[in-house]
């Protein structure tokens, strides 16, 4: 079923093999990420989501911003296999590029990517607040929740207005207010600059001040309010991982905005660019079971939520040991 990119029989035998090589080397990575990642992605995702929501009332500024980053995270479980078996991963693909299904896989691509970006950047911001000024509650959970819903909001109509070139770009040229606006350049630019550059400059930013805050120890240091110390460790565990998935994608539509409109690849360097772009992708796509795994890990209260919503769940369909002796002694 997996095959390499659009090559015909006429190739040479050094072309041919190099494209049979890569081809063979994408189905393995994406062959791995179907029967392993996918399904652990989709499983954490859910519940990081399910076990923070059903405990709102002790939920933390952090845990709001990763349920964002976990629905997020969903959004690109949910893409992830219809992009692995089109026409840039398989032979036979499900669909082409010019029908409504890719349209839609990037407008929920990019809404996920702009939501997970931005999530860990303001999560980035919020900590530095809460450090320098604990007692303010300027990074509330209360506030957080209305920031994220500006995000999503924002998400979907900045990747809307980008999409604007991708649409345009796929119908027919006698459109007028379309013919002017096909230049799929233009909409790379825009995913580029405010999805990656605005919010890595801004997560450096918040980064810089974080440590520099946390060289300066003080007696708010010891404040019973403040954050669990072990945050610090979670969110840049998050950052590195999620610059690091993210950048060889975005890298990948740089190159885009600074090729020359009309250039022609050689059949080699056709190959490998679809490699890169083809491994950039299921990069990215690794960040929705990377980041809940990393929660899990080093989140030392959700283990704890977890077993108490378990026993919930179990408590519903039994009575539970603690409930049966408060019965049997309120009969005697």
């Amino acid at each position: 079923m997996w095959s390499c990119m659009a090559h015909n029989e006429t190739l040479d035998s050094v072309d041919y093999r190099l494209c049979q090589d890569l081809g063979f080397a994408i189905s393995i990575f994406s062959l791995i990420y179907l029967i392993v990642c996918f399904p652990v992605g989709l499983c954490y995702n859910t519940l990081l989501v399910v076990v923070n929501l059903s405990n709102k009332m002790t939920m933390t500024m952090p845990d709001v911003y990763f349920v964002n980053i976990a629905i997020a995270g969903l959004m690109l479980n949910l893409v992830a296999p219809v992009e692995l078996l089109g026409p840039s991963f398989t032979q036979w693909p499900l669909w082409e590029h010019n029908n409504e299904i890719y349209i839609t896989l990037l407008i929920l691509f990019n809404i996920s990517s702009l939501v997970i970006m931005y999530s860990t950047t303001l999560l980035s911001l919020d900590y530095y607040i809460e450090r320098a000024l604990p007692r303010t509650y300027m990074s509330s959970v209360y506030n957080t929740k209305h920031v994220c819903g500006f995000i999503w909001g924002g998400a979907v109509l900045t990747s809307f207005s980008s999409l604007l070139f991708y649409v345009c770009n796929h119908v027919s040229t006698k459109i007028i207010e379309c013919s002017k606006m096909q230049n799929k350049e233009a909409a790379d630019t825009i995913m580029l600059f405010i999805g990656y550059v605005v919010p890595v400059m801004a997560v450096l930013y918040a980064l810089v001040l974080i440590l520099r805050i946390r060289k300066e120890s003080t007696p708010l240091d010891l404040d019973s309010a403040r954050l669990d110390p072990s945050i610090h460790s979670l969110l840049l565990a998050s950052v590195c991982i999620q610059i690091l998935l993210w950048t060889p994608y975005y890298m990948i539509l740089l190159f885009h905005t600074m090729l020359t409109p009309g250039r022609e690849f050689s059949r080699q360097n056709s190959s490998t660019h679809s490699f890169l772009r083809c491994m950039s992708m299921l990069l990215a796509f690794s960040s929705s079971f990377a980041i809940p795994l990393v929660y899990k890990r080093m989140n030392k209260n959700f283990s704890q939520k977890l077993k108490e919503l378990l026993k919930q769940l179990i408590c519903r369909e039994q009575a539970c040991p603690h409930e049966q002796s408060l019965a049997q002694q309120a009969i005697t």
